[in-house]
């Protein structure tokens, strides 16, 4: 059997995207697409250990995952150039540990991803992983604008031109 071909081995993944994939049934996609999720011990207690104490059935999906070891959990510092970004914990550490490995980093935050930007990385949020498994064929049109509107249903916060974008875009690669 051939071996999945994954756009980057690595990757490091701020909370929302694991939350609002898991929250639609779609976390695997972040396996499939990326082989191994690296994620800061912040980002875990955020999403497991607050997760589980609100009894978050997304919390158990990527607490599996990491049973799975396709998710990774790593302690790193901070780096301290991002304290004037204003930026939480979590966010801070997922930049910092894709910062000192070199790999891209999965954010969803407009000031994040600024941040992330700044120190020279390339973020990536839930949309694009979205895009991604459409083309890559892991989803179909149609499953790709229905998670969409999981997504919105869950709570995931985009606006109508990021909405509708996204729908373009999507129809673009079909």
């Amino acid at each position: 059997m051939a071996k999945q071909q994954h756009i980057t081995g690595v990757v490091v993944s701020n909370s929302t995207v694991l939350i609002y994939l898991a929250k639609i049934g779609k976390l695997n996609l972040l396996k499939e697409l990326f082989g191994e999720i690296l994620i800061p011990a912040e980002v875990f207690r955020e999403v497991v250990i607050n997760g589980k104490e609100q009894q978050q059935p997304d919390a158990f999906a990527v607490e599996m995952a990491i049973e799975e070891e396709w998710i990774k959990v790593k302690d790193i510092e901070a780096l301290g150039e991002l304290d004037e970004f204003g930026i939480d914990i979590g966010e801070a550490e997922a930049i910092s540990l894709a910062k000192s490995l070199g790999i891209p980093v999965l954010l969803d935050q407009t000031h994040a991803r600024v941040a992330a930007k700044a120190l020279g990385l390339k973020p990536r949020g839930t949309i694009f992983v979205m895009l991604a498994t459409l083309r890559k064929k892991l989803l179909t049109y149609e499953e790709y604008i229905d998670s969409l509107e999981e997504l919105v249903k869950a709570g995931f916060r985009m606006s109508d031109e990021v909405y509708l974008a996204a729908v373009r875009m999507g129809k673009e690669r079909t």
